[in-house]
């Protein structure tokens, strides 16, 4: 129970700071079962609020802007007495990072993969248009089915093939009627302005990174993975041209370059 809501997580057990998995839209923890497979040491993956096994809490009950969210991942790490940590992040994942801001010596490493920008510059997809736009939102909420969004998902894929069947389950298994709201609540609270300011402090930010680009992200254009490393001052760009937007899935070595990363020092994630 984190601030009243229950919350799901997955964790390998380990000795030393762990590697913290955070998951985007519309996915959740189990989206990290490759990484965490392959890591030797401590793990932590959780679902956020309104996602996967997590609770949805009523709007007037929880805070499902970008904000809101990133203080709830601050506050689960305090409930779990983590101190220093390693965060990956994918997607949405990187509103784990407003809160990582606040107290950047507590990044031992830091992992961005194909993530939301809290950059300046950045426009928001066609969907993410959609869930944005009133009435219009709700509307499509109504729509969807499995077909549907086995279908969507193509565009995520570097060559525009079908995902995995289980790949697409794995989400529809848990994308219910109050995940989708969550959904409006969080893109609604994301106007560009606020992503660049929410990221202000990314320079503060000294521990080693490393960028993971998929370079056919239609929904994140390539442009800001260049962008993500120059934000951060002692990161590393590397750089998949022919993946999507989940790119381990169109490459499966990024898993064994993130493991890598993650595992260099004593005392890492994984050590």
């Amino acid at each position: 129970m984190v601030d009243g809501v229950s919350t799901f997580f997955r964790r390998v057990p380990g000795d030393g700071p762990p590697a913290f998995f955070v998951h985007g839209n519309p996915t959740h923890s189990e989206d990290w079962q490759p990484f965490l497979e392959r890591l030797r040491g401590p793990s932590l993956a959780l679902d956020l609020p309104g996602w996967g096994r997590s609770a949805r809490p009523s709007p007037a009950e929880f805070d499902y802007s970008m904000e809101g969210l990133g203080r709830f991942v601050g506050r689960f790490l305090q409930r779990l007495a983590v101190d220093r940590y390693s965060p990956v992040v994918h997607d949405w994942g990187s509103l784990a990072l407003i809160s990582g801001q606040e107290e950047p010596e507590r990044i031992q490493r830091l992992v961005v993969i194909n993530a939301v920008p809290l950059l300046p510059g950045y426009r928001w997809h066609r969907t993410a248009r959609t869930w944005r736009t009133r009435g219009l939102g709700e509307l499509s909420n109504r729509l969807w089915t499995r077909r549907l969004l086995d279908y969507g998902l193509r565009e995520s894929r570097g060559d525009w093939s079908r995902h995995d069947p289980a790949f697409v389950d794995m989400i529809w298994d848990h994308f219910d009627r109050d995940s989708r709201a969550a959904v409006l609540r969080l893109y609604r609270s994301a106007d560009p302005d606020r992503l660049a300011d929410a990221g202000r402090g990314l320079g503060t930010i000294t521990a080693p990174a490393l960028v993971v680009w998929g370079g056919r992200d239609r929904y994140l254009p390539e442009r800001f993975g260049p962008a993500w490393a120059a934000s951060l001052p002692n990161a590393e760009l590397y750089e998949l041209p022919k993946a999507g937007h989940w790119p381990w899935i169109d490459a499966p070595e990024a898993v064994d370059r993130v493991v890598r990363f993650l595992e260099e020092d004593e005392g890492s994630g994984g050590q």
